[in-house]
């Protein structure tokens, strides 16, 4: 029996820990900074990194700090890998996201400090503050119904355009403009992750779109959703805003066609609809590579 229960308790800490979602701190970072290489040559390794790491670190205090603030609405009751239901200690999950806050924030202000430059600090205070009121009391706009379009400006236009700040310490429209497929493709991660939790979602109180919306409407929303990631790149080419190379991100079609036909056809199905949000990270992943790789090798 021992022999059994342990790979299970290893497999429920690898869902909390969530190593996929940590692309969501990196790609933004990757994003903006290739924006900034193929507009101005800039790229210092420094800050790139220095960014980075504070990313990941800040990434790991929202998942964290997300997973107290739902115990405490009892949302997560059923959730057998949060990290509070693992641990049994509200408080320590609460402390060590904290620390993870504060070490991630000491690289952001240490970037400033070598930049003499608060603006990327401001940036990424304002992403934090956009990233607590998801789940953070008193706000809790992930109970509203908000959730997605709090992801979409923080990891999108917000998280992009700071990064490019760091390379450049300059702002760039056309940097705003490129974000925004970054921005569509993270939130289609947290709106594919309400599909199989709808009751509890109703039990606690929490409005997300598909509650809103209910299944059906909410697998063709998140159709739309994806083919507006390549609806976008074409009219930002065309547009001169992305460079022609950039057109490789319809390499990540399979994943767009995967994730719209699982939903669609599973969509009523918690079990078997549960898993696309693990779909809607490899589509998150494979487009973003490919948008930064277009990027690059346009320029070299």
């Amino acid at each position: 029996m021992t022999t059994k229960q342990i790979p299970q308790k290893n497999q429920l800490w690898l869902a909390a820990i969530k190593p996929p979602i940590y692309s969501v701190a990196i790609a933004p970072i990757a994003v903006g900074t290739a924006v900034a290489f193929t507009a101005t040559s800039l790229f210092n390794t420094q800050y790139f990194f220095t960014f980075l790491g504070s990313a990941i670190l800040i990434i790991a205090w929202l998942n964290l700090s997300n997973d107290v603030f739902d115990s405490e609405t009892g949302i997560d009751v059923n959730k057998a890998h949060s990290v509070v239901n693992l641990t049994g200690n509200k408080t320590l999950v609460f402390w060590v996201a904290n620390f993870c806050l504060s070490v991630g924030l000491s690289g952001i202000f240490a970037l400033s400090w070598w930049q003499q430059d608060p603006t990327v600090v401001i940036l990424v205070l304002l992403c934090c503050f956009l990233g607590y009121t998801y789940q953070g009391p008193p706000f809790r706009f992930g109970y509203l119904g908000w959730g997605e379009i709090i992801c979409f400006f923080t990891f999108g236009p917000g998280a992009v355009s700071a990064a490019y700040y760091a390379q450049t310490q300059s702002f760039s429209g056309n940097t705003w403009a490129i974000s925004t497929i970054i921005g569509i493709s993270t939130s289609i991660i947290l709106f594919c992750s309400h599909f199989h939790q709808i009751q509890d979602d109703l039990i606690a109180g929490k409005r997300s779109p598909i509650v809103r919306l209910g299944t059906a409407k909410g697998a063709k929303v998140l159709t739309i959703a994806i083919a507006s990631i390549y609806v976008l790149t074409v009219i930002l080419v065309l547009t001169d805003i992305l460079p022609l190379l950039c057109l490789i991100i319809f390499g990540s079609l399979p994943f767009a066609y995967q994730l719209a036909n699982h939903v669609n056809q599973n969509h009523a199905f918690p079990a078997k609809v549960s898993n696309s949000k693990f779909i809607a990270v490899n589509l998150y992943l494979s487009s973003s590579i490919l948008l930064i790789l277009g990027l690059i090798f346009s320029h070299v």
